[in-house]
């Protein structure tokens, strides 16, 4: 199997690699669709490392990620969640957009992101102790967070963090280009096009372009969809419900292709 592709941009990779020597919880902050997720993909592949993926939401508590009693042929046994799992079997742990869970997850993560690496089941009334093969490593999006959503400093300052950004125009069309193979002059295109996107904060998009955006776009454009087209379905109505604004990002465009 092949190595997910990652561009590295700047010492991301050596940041990660000195945390999972030190055995160091690692926090990615920076907006939908920049790369985290496939950074820490790249690099559990460098490392050799099984990944386990936790992908947060309103609803992801303690039991969904701890474990449960389930029935099973008539009985009643144990079910590890994904963070015990990953305890018991030394796998890199990564919980996307962890700010969206709820608090009694963060709570259960605190003793195993400090200097204890422990974690309490106590549904299973069991205390397991991370071997130093874990790594647990989680993002979220700053920008997108509101109220409650935010990360208390009691969790924040028991992580090293990196914050990852979009790419410079150059690479950014480099990584398009690299990852759905479509012509270099398609993929600049489609980089100049989410640029525009990012500076018009007067839209008031709740999100704006993102290389993963692109990266879709590129693929129905190598596809043989129309570039207009794959532009509006793949950037355009994802970011937007708003008719007049589509209809401007459409004109746009329109005028780049």
């Amino acid at each position: 199997m092949s190595k997910p592709y990652y561009r590295f941009i700047a010492h991301e990779a050596e940041v990660f690699q000195h945390a999972y020597k030190n055995r160091l919880p690692l926090m990615l902050k920076g907006p939908t669709g920049c790369g985290k997720s496939r950074f820490v993909e790249a690099m559990a592949a460098e490392l050799d490392r099984p990944l386990i993926t936790v992908a947060c939401h309103d609803e992801t508590s303690a039991v969904d990620l701890l474990g449960r009693y389930v029935m099973k042929g008539g009985e009643t046994v144990w079910q590890d969640g994904p963070v015990t799992r990953a305890v018991r079997t030394g796998a890199m742990l990564y919980l996307d957009e962890i700010a969206e869970a709820r608090e009694d997850v963060v709570v259960v993560l605190h003793p195993l992101s400090d200097h204890r690496r422990q974690l309490f089941v106590d549904r299973h009334n069991e205390t397991l102790h991370a071997p130093d093969e874990l790594m647990l490593i989680v993002s979220f999006n700053p920008g997108y967070q509101r109220g409650l959503k935010e990360l208390k400093q009691s969790t924040r300052q028991r992580f090293v963090a990196m914050a990852f950004a979009y790419p410079t125009s150059t690479v950014e069309a480099e990584i398009v280009a690299s990852e759905t193979q479509v012509d270099p002059e398609v993929a600049k295109t489609l980089v100049s096009f989410a640029n525009r996107i990012r500076k018009m904060e007067e839209l008031g998009l709740s999100a704006t372009a993102s290389t993963r955006l692109l990266v879709d776009a590129a693929i129905l454009i190598r596809s043989g969809l129309a570039p207009r087209l794959a532009c509006e379905v793949a950037i355009v109505q994802p970011l937007t419900d708003d008719l007049s604004t589509a209809t401007a990002l459409c004109d746009l465009a329109a005028l780049l292709f």
